[in-house]
C-alpha cells in the first residue's frame, strides 16, 4: 500500500485526510493549508504526530511550540492540545490507538 493509493477526504476547509486502520490502531495523514488552526480540544485516544512537511504552532496542555518536518509529539489520553499552521502547507502523521470510531466513514 501507498499513501498515493488512499482516497483523501476533505474534513474541513484546508484540511484533507487519509485513513489506514485495523482494530486497535489507525494512522491518518494529513494536508493542512497555511494558517488553519485545529482547536484545543482532547479525546480519550493516545495520539503520536509527526510532522512529515512544514511547521505548526502547537498549544499541548496549555504551552506552545513549534514542530518542523521530522519533529514528533506524543499527546496521552485526554490532554488538550490543537494547532495552528503556519506559512506553509502541512503534512502530518497521526498515529491513534484505539482507532477513532468517529472518524470512520
Amino acid at each position: 500500500m501507498n499513501w498515493a493509493s488512499i482516497p483523501a477526504t476533505r474534513v474541513a476547509e484546508g484540511i484533507e485526510r487519509q485513513m489506514v486502520y485495523g482494530e486497535r490502531l489507525m494512522v491518518c495523514r494529513l494536508r493542512l493549508a497555511a494558517h488553519v488552526v485545529t482547536p484545543v480540544h482532547s479525546h480519550p485516544h493516545e495520539q503520536i504526530t509527526m510532522i512529515e512537511r512544514g511547521r505548526a504552532r502547537f498549544t499541548v496542555d496549555g504551552a506552545d511550540r513549534v514542530l518542523s518536518a521530522g519533529d514528533v509529539l506524543h499527546l496521552p489520553s485526554n490532554v488538550p492540545h490543537g494547532a495552528a499552521m503556519l506559512d506553509e502547507e502541512v503534512v502530518l502523521i497521526d498515529v491513534f490507538t484505539p482507532v477513532r470510531e468517529d472518524f470512520l466513514p
